[in-house]
């Protein structure tokens, strides 16, 4: 299903700084533990997932939502007590415009002290099962991703955090990472009781009397999937994968849902999540799925902030019309929009030049 990437050596596809230029990307600060962070068991060189001192964090990595990644990453190890003990799982697509190999080698130049490993999704292992959603953006197969962390990662890592690519931290991740999951509970997660929960299925699976039952002995409440504390030796335990992907296989018979990959994690773990604070996900600030207009948080301390929903905050500050929390997400960014566009300049002047010699 997957093939994992550790590191690459520079084999002439140019120096990390030349790389970073390229995508116009600039190196983060480095952070570094304090006296008080545990000790890890092996050092840098040779530290592998199954230290026992890490955090493990689970992210996606593409082309499209690199930039928000990148800013996330960046939120995580600024607010980190112990930033070193932080590993980053990033999935990436087989088939991406830019390869995981390359995207790699990215991550190492912006991030040169990150502990972290790529790893290759074969997208053929969920693609026949999408169907079409609200918004096509829905339908990228690595929004499936998170259901097979438990078969990507590696068997020793037993528990992770995941986060989608679109939201900043402003708190330390080891208060997330410390949440203790009951027995009964795979998934932690803030949950909206006051949602209505009805409207993430249609009429047809409401007016099925076999279908409907299946929250009958639950209290289901909405919950987003951005946000994800998993307990992978429960989900492998119970093979919550498999269960996701027969819910997924009836919608393609029966159309039961509309919102890309987010009902069948309700249908599954509706009213059977551990509920963290509602600080840990304060999402939909992206608007809905079809405006992507401004939102103001909810009410309440905040320790995670999320775009959720159709506008993300550097498209918005790009086009110079963001939202005022969008200025909240705009000090991690290490995208440097000026400096792309004079290195574009160069290019169509360098273009222009050779053309006017090519004439001449």
């Amino acid at each position: 299903m997957c093939i994992g990437i550790r590191s690459f050596p520079n084999t002439g596809g140019g120096t990390e700084s030349e790389l970073n230029s390229l995508f116009g990307f600039s190196e983060a600060p480095e952070y570094r533990n304090g006296d008080d962070c545990p000790a890890k068991t092996l050092q840098r060189e040779a530290l592998t997932s199954c230290d026992t001192s890490l955090i493990h964090v689970a992210m996606t990595l593409d082309s499209e939502y690199l930039r928000g990644s990148m800013a996330a990453v960046h939120s995580v190890l600024r607010h980190a007590s112990c930033p070193e003990n932080v590993f980053l799982h990033f999935i990436a697509a087989e088939f991406n415009p830019v390869s995981p190999r390359v995207l790699s080698r990215l991550v190492r130049s912006i991030f040169p002290s990150l502990n972290f490993k790529v790893y290759i999704f074969r997208e053929d292992t969920v693609i026949n099962l999408i169907s079409s959603s609200i918004r096509t953006a829905l339908e990228n197969p690595l929004n499936y991703a998170r259901n097979y962390l438990d078969d990507i990662l590696d068997l020793c890592v037993d528990r992770v955090i995941y986060l989608d690519s679109d939201l900043v931290l402003v708190d330390d991740i080891q208060n997330l990472w410390n949440v203790k999951l009951h027995e009964s509970r795979t998934i932690g997660t803030p949950e909206y009781c006051h949602a209505n929960f009805t409207k993430y299925f249609t009429d047809s699976f409401w007016s099925d009397p076999v279908l409907s039952r299946v929250f009958e002995s639950r209290n289901p409440c909405y919950f987003n999937t951005g946000v994800m504390l998993m307990d992978l030796q429960k989900w492998r335990e119970g093979n919550y994968r498999r269960k996701i992907e027969n819910w997924m296989e009836l919608q393609r018979k029966k159309r039961i849902y509309e919102l890309g990959s987010l009902p069948p994690f309700l249908l599954v773990f509706g009213g059977n999540v551990e509920p963290i604070d509602h600080r840990w996900n304060q999402h939909g600030l992206g608007g809905d799925n079809v405006a992507g207009s401004c939102r103001s948080m909810h009410p309440g301390p905040v320790s995670l902030l999320h775009w959720s929903g159709k506008g993300k905050p550097w498209v918005r500050l790009d086009q110079k019309s963001p939202c005022p929390l969008d200025y909240v997400w705009e000090p991690y960014d290490l995208y440097n929009v000026d400096k792309v566009k004079v290195q574009n300049q160069q290019q169509h002047q360098s273009v222009f030049s050779t053309n006017l010699i090519y004439f001449s």
